[in-house]
């Protein structure tokens, strides 16, 4: 398959529900601190207790997909992609740390082949542990991210993570690929589009709009328009994206 046909294709089978059970199962992460106002404050965000994948529990690929794709699927199951602080807190959190894997960087990094192998190696060290599938893990791809650098870099997308067994990120914050790019070591952790503060449930855009709440969820603050930021960035029109970014300036 193309690369413009593989992304279909996988996009059909997600939509389609063709989803591992373990990853059906949401997992709690609890960040905490003080409000704008002083107040402390403790929030619970819901995750995928691994990156998206396609197929059964017994047979599953970890499917890197384009910030579009991986929208359109936060979209269609009321999800969002998480920030920088709420990566760190998924592996702080974690169950299950896998040590990466990095394969040799080339051309093949966007090939179906090598999203197999990576998938293969990765499922291997996963197996191989005592715990079972559905417990949360991290270690084994970089996120896909929100981040107010995209306001800048609308056709790019973010990418972070992939943390080292010290809790050190092989990937730091990175705008510079095209929004169309994806390769073998990006994965898309879901994060539930309804977050908790203090118990009361909240929609999670919303927060990261909220100057009073917002550093509980991004190491930036207040995600600027964040909303309008995910809607902009799951836009095929490039006119959008020019409009938008006029919007922000």
């Amino acid at each position: 398959m193309s690369d413009d046909a593989r992304e279909s294709a996988v996009l059909r089978q997600l939509l389609r529900g063709n989803i591992p059970d373990f990853l059906r199962r949401l997992t709690p992460v609890i960040l905490s601190g003080s409000l704008a106002d002083g107040r402390f404050a403790s929030v619970t965000v819901c995750v995928s207790p691994d990156y998206l994948a396609i197929g059964s529990d017994e047979n599953f690929l970890l499917v890197p997909v384009r910030l579009q794709t991986a929208l359109t699927i936060a979209r269609r199951f009321r999800f969002a992609l998480p920030t920088r602080k709420i990566v760190d807190a998924v592996y702080a959190q974690a169950a299950v740390h896998l040590q990466p894997q990095p394969l040799p960087a080339s051309k093949t990094m966007r090939t179906t082949a090598y999203y197999w192998e990576h998938s293969e190696l990765v499922r291997e060290q996963r197996l191989a542990l005592p715990e079972p599938l559905g417990m949360l893990t991290a270690g084994d791809k970089k996120d896909l991210v929100l981040t107010n650098r995209l306001w800048s870099n609308l056709a790019r997308v973010a990418i972070y993570g992939w943390h080292r067994p010290d809790g050190t990120p092989i990937q730091p914050l990175s705008t510079a690929h095209g929004a169309r790019y994806a390769d073998y070591s990006h994965g898309i952790r879901l994060v539930s589009a309804t977050a908790y503060v203090d118990g009361e449930a909240l929609p999670l855009l919303t927060l990261l709009q909220d100057p009073q709440v917002a550093a509980l969820f991004s190491d930036e603050g207040v995600i600027r328009r964040a909303a309008y930021l995910v809607n902009i960035l799951g836009s095929r029109s490039a006119g959008a994206l020019e409009t938008a970014a006029l919007s922000v300036r």
